[in-house]
């Protein structure tokens, strides 16, 4: 865990943030500034700066992201409409919080391109 680390502090329960899932491995909420109806992030209970900084043993942590990524899509009633996963790696990519996170985005038809 990094100590300085927004996601890291939320956590660990240091800063309140209702939960939409959670599970040994990661936990699940709303975004404070949604860019859609629906806006989830789900990161790793494990300090990971980035998916460009994911190990080989990090391979079942990835895989019970986005696994929950389609739980919450399923939850939240956009998985038969559609939905976008993102992961922003590294400033130019757009990460602004250096916790691996993954972004589940629907309610709404989304257009190409991403930036």
């Amino acid at each position: 865990m990094n100590q300085s680390c927004l996601f890291c502090r939320i956590v660990r329960g240091e800063i309140p943030t209702p939960l939409i899932y959670e599970d040994e491995i990661c936990i699940a909420f709303n975004d404070i500034n949604p860019q859609a109806p629906v806006h989830a992030l789900i990161i790793p209970r494990d300090h990971i700066t980035s998916l460009a900084h994911a190990r080989p043993q990090d391979g079942a942590t990835l895989g019970q992201l986005m696994l929950v990524a389609a739980r919450i899509a399923e939850d939240k009633g956009i998985a038969a409409s559609g939905y976008r996963t993102v992961i922003n790696t590294g400033a130019d990519g757009g990460q602004s919080v250096f916790h691996l996170h993954v972004h589940v985005l629907g309610g709404r038809a989304f257009g190409w391109g991403p930036g």
